[in-house]
């Protein structure tokens, strides 16, 4: 069953790659009493994830900041090392944008947003989507519909839904 607005969020170990390397984030405790924006994308460099998922996050994070979000979280279903060398080569990382790999699936899974496009390379990947999390509950979801499009879950979007 896909998540929806006012469900609460499974618990998930991510992973990011801290000073000493991979480090696993306990989802549920990043996200305990605080507003989060989660998107989460197919894949690390793929050609709509790279030139508009990531940029509307990176033109909008002062308004959400403005609107009370505590943090932006990006998540994709590669493993650490992409997610670091993707958020340094796009610039998110330095922008304070979180970059979380779902290596195993297990957290895209478990919400329901999974797809496989084995002719392109994906498989155990996430569905394009963005979401307003409150203290681990979804009050905001806005999944695309299409693949290959950023429209209903880019930056300005999810901050036009607030």
């Amino acid at each position: 069953m896909t998540i929806s607005k006012g469900d609460s969020l499974p618990d998930a170990t991510l992973v990011q790659i801290g000073a000493e390397g991979p480090e696993p984030v306990q989802l549920n405790d990043r996200l305990k009493g605080r507003k989060v924006v989660i998107f989460a994308v197919p894949g690390a460099f793929t050609p709509t994830c790279h030139s508009a998922h990531v940029p509307s996050f990176l033109r909008t994070k002062d308004e959400f900041a403005a609107k009370g979000v505590d943090e932006i979280i990006c998540i994709s279903c590669n493993d650490p090392f992409v997610m670091k060398a993707w958020g340094d080569a796009t610039g998110a990382s330095a922008a304070g944008i979180t970059m979380l790999a779902d290596a195993t699936s297990a957290f895209t899974k478990a919400i329901g947003m999974e797809f496989d496009a084995p002719p392109a390379g994906l498989v155990a990947r996430s569905k394009r989507y963005a979401m307003l999390v409150e203290d681990g509950k979804v009050t905001l979801f806005q999944p695309e519909t299409s693949a290959g499009v950023c429209e209903v879950s880019g930056g300005e979007s999810l901050l036009a839904s607030m």
